[in-house]
C-alpha cells in the first residue's frame, strides 16, 4: 500500500516560539490517522504543512511519492487537488447557496454542468445534506457547515482529506454525525485522512485511528488506540482522564 504523507525530521517555530521538533511520522494509503491533544497551534500546523501553505525550518515532507518541501505554488496546486483541507470554520462562501458551495472546487476543472450536477448531487447524498441545497451557510448550524465543507472537499474527488478539529464547538449529536462521515469515508472510498482532534472518547468506537499525542513540540505517544488506553507515559494518562471527564460533562449536560 505505501506511505501516502510522510514526514521526516520536520522542525518549525515562529519567531522564538517552537513549534514543531524533529517530528517525524507516515500516513499510510487508506489510512486514518489523527492527532490528538488540547488545541495547540502545533496540531493545525502540523495539517498546513502537508498542503504547502506553511513551510517547515528544515526536513522533509513528502505526499503521494513527491517531495513537496520547496515546491512552488503551481506545483503546489496539483498537491492541493490530490489532499483537501477541511478547516475548523468550514471556510464557506456566504454568498454562494450550499450547492453552489459544493460545487465550487469544479468549476475550472473543464467538466460540462451535466457532469457538475452528477458529482455534486451524488456528494452530498453521501453526506447526507441534500436537503440542505439552497440554503446558504448563515442559515446552518456549525456542524451542519462542517459537514458541507467535507462535501465541497469530496467534490474535488481527492486522495486525502485533512480534517482541523471538526467536532469541536457542535452538540454531542452533531459530533457523533461528523465522527460517522469520517468513518464512512474510511470504509466506503478508502480515503486516506488526518484529523486534528481533542475529542478522541466521542470518535473511539466510531473510527479506527493509529494516533499520535503532540506535547512539548514532539510526539509523546504514537500508536493505536487501544496502546494509547495502555500507555502509562504520565503524559498520555493525564490526556486520556482529562478527555474521559470532558466527554462525560459534555454529555451530561446534552
Amino acid at each position: 500500500m505505501g506511505h501516502f504523507i510522510e514526514f521526516i525530521d520536520i522542525h518549525k517555530s515562529f519567531g522564538d516560539r517552537k513549534i514543531l521538533s524533529g517530528v517525524s511520522f507516515f500516513v499510510d494509503r487508506g489510512e486514518t490517522f489523527a492527532i490528538l491533544g488540547p488545541s495547540s497551534i502545533g496540531n493545525t500546523v502540523t495539517l498546513t504543512h502537508v498542503v504547502g501553505l506553511l513551510k517547515p525550518d528544515s526536513g522533509q515532507i513528502i505526499v503521494d511519492g513527491e517531495d513537496i518541501t520547496n515546491m512552488n505554488e503551481n506545483q503546489l496546486a496539483v498537491v492541493r487537488r490530490k489532499v483537501q483541507l477541511v478547516f475548523q470554520s468550514g471556510a464557506l462562501f456566504d454568498s454562494l447557496t450550499i450547492r453552489e458551495n459544493v460545487a465550487f472546487p469544479l468549476m475550472d476543472a473543464g467538466l460540462d454542468d451535466e457532469e457538475i450536477v452528477r458529482r455534486v448531487n451524488e456528494k452530498m447524498s453521501l453526506v447526507e445534506i441534500e436537503d440542505l441545497a439552497e440554503l446558504y451557510p448563515s442559515e446552518l448550524s456549525t456542524g451542519m457547515k462542517r459537514a458541507v465543507a467535507i462535501a465541497r472537499a469530496l467534490a474535488a474527488d481527492p486522495q486525502a482529506i485533512l480534517y482541523d478539529e471538526p467536532t469541536t464547538m457542535v452538540d454531542p449529536l452533531m459530533s457523533q454525525t461528523i465522527n460517522n462521515l469520517i468513518r464512512k469515508m474510511q470504509t466506503q472510498l478508502k480515503m486516506t485522512q488526518m484529523v486534528v482532534t481533542h475529542d478522541i472518547a466521542n470518535c473511539a468506537e466510531k473510527v479506527d485511528y493509529r494516533v499520535v499525542l503532540i506535547d512539548q513540540e514532539q510526539f509523546a505517544f504514537i500508536g493505536t488506540l487501544d496502546e494509547l488506553y495502555a500507555s502509562d507515559h504520565p503524559v498520555v494518562r493525564e490526556f486520556v482522564e482529562e478527555d474521559r471527564i470532558r466527554f462525560e460533562q459534555e454529555h451530561e449536560s446534552a
